[in-house]
C-alpha cells in the first residue's frame, strides 16, 4: 500500500472538476486534482521514489512498489515554454517525500492565462485501487490525498 501525499499546499477540488477532460475523464489516471495557494511556492515529491519524467510543468515520481504518482502544475502550463518553472532534481534521481522537485508561481501561471490547478494521478491505476480521495476541503503540502490499496 502506497500514501500519496499533497505536493503542494491549496484546496482539493477533486479530478472531474479539472478544466481539461483529459484529467478530468481520468483518460490518464485515477486521483485528484489541487488549487494551489497563491504565489511562489515549490511542488514536492508524494512519495519515496525515483523521478522517472520530469518536465518545467510536470513529473511523475516512481515508487518501490511500481507505483508512478504524475503531479502536472497547472493545465495548459506546457505552452508556458518552462518560463516560471525551476527544476531543482534531475530525471534519475532518487528523492523522499516531501522533497521539491520544481520551484513555480501559481499566481504567474493565472496571469499567463493558464489555470494553475494541479492534477496529481494514479498512473496505470483504476479507480478501485484508490482510498481515502481527498476531493474538497484544505490541504498542507504533506497531507495525505489517496492510499493506493495495491
Amino acid at each position: 500500500m502506497t500514501t500519496v501525499t499533497s505536493p503542494l499546499a491549496g484546496e482539493a477540488i477533486g479530478l472531474a472538476n479539472v478544466p481539461d477532460p483529459v484529467f478530468s475523464g481520468a483518460m490518464v489516471g485515477p486521483g485528484t486534482a489541487i488549487k494551489p495557494q497563491p504565489g511562489a511556492g515549490e511542488a514536492v515529491s508524494p512519495v519515496d521514489g525515483t523521478v522517472v519524467s520530469l518536465h518545467p510543468h510536470a513529473f511523475v515520481v516512481l515508487d518501490d512498489e511500481g507505483h508512478g504518482v504524475l503531479i502536472h502544475l497547472g493545465i495548459d502550463t506546457v505552452q508556458l515554454n518552462g518560463e516560471g518553472f525551476e527544476l531543482l532534481v534531475e530525471k534519475g534521481d532518487t528523492v523522499k517525500r516531501g522533497q521539491p522537485v520544481i520551484r513555480w508561481n501559481p499566481t504567474a501561471v493565472e496571469a499567463a492565462g493558464k489555470s494553475s490547478i494541479c492534477p496529481v494521478v494514479a498512473l496505470e491505476a483504476s479507480a478501485d485501487q484508490l482510498a481515502d480521495v481527498a476531493e474538497t476541503g484544505p490541504l498542507a503540502t504533506g497531507d495525505t490525498l489517496f492510499t493506493w490499496k495495491q
